[in-house]
């Protein structure tokens, strides 16, 4: 039990952690997440679409429509290097293809796997409306500047942040937000909880897991028979 419950302490978010975190001198690597490995996702391979489509306190950062045929749902985290490479590389394609096409519904939820990725989280949201992808975007196209240079990653962060109308104000503001930073966390924590998330990027398509690297190809071998049923 008192293992249990140093382990519960060691993954929460508090808006003191995360203050400490972001005003270091020097934050090693973002906490050194890197690059999670495929492997260390070892939640089940399906989950009840009942359960994966109610939306948390956040809300839903969403594409294309919701009464699509299929429905993918990404679970990602800001400093994650594999996110950051679909990001990049793979959902310009995924998109172009699928959501803008209307044949799919895209559902981006934060799943930060430390205090700075939680940071970049809340900054996204807290942009609000149709901005909130956007920075999604940049964030990650730009991920090697601000996650992992040298040095405090705070100032890098507010440049980038002031491209999307942050001001200084604002941008303290809205990172010491605690009922927001406590939403980021309760969303991280139900999909680790019920839906077994513990790495990322995750994908769910229709509540199935997709499994592997996620290429276009990968989407394509899951996607195109859900499309093509009647």
């Amino acid at each position: 039990m008192f293992k249990a419950m140093i382990e519960q302490r060691r993954s929460e978010l508090s808006r003191r952690e995360l203050l400490v975190t972001l005003s270091a001198a020097a934050l090693v690597a973002a906490t050194g997440i890197g690059a999670p490995v495929w492997a260390q996702n070892k939640g089940p391979s399906e989950v009840p679409i009942e359960e994966l489509m109610k939306p948390g306190p956040l809300g839903e950062l969403e594409l294309g429509p919701k009464e699509a045929k299929v429905t993918v749902v990404e679970y990602a985290s800001m400093t994650c290097g594999h996110c950051a490479n679909f990001s990049k590389h793979v959902f310009p394609e995924l998109k172009k293809k699928y959501i803008d096409t209307g044949k799919i519904h895209f559902i981006f939820r934060e799943f930060p796997l430390d205090n700075l990725a939680a940071a970049a989280s809340m900054l996204a949201r807290c942009t609000g409306g149709d901005k909130a992808f956007p920075l999604v975007e940049v964030l990650f196209e730009k991920q090697a500047e601000w996650a992992f240079g040298e040095g405090n990653p705070v100032p890098r962060l507010f440049e980038i942040a002031k491209q999307a109308g942050f001001t200084q104000e604002s941008f303290d503001k809205c990172l010491t937000d605690q009922k927001l930073l406590d939403n980021v966390t309760a969303q991280r924590t139900r999909a680790s909880d019920v839906f077994g998330v513990s790495a990322t990027p995750t994908f769910y398509i229709n509540g199935k897991k997709l499994d592997g690297s996620p290429t276009l190809e990968a989407f394509d071998k899951m996607i195109e028979p859900l499309l093509a049923k009647t």
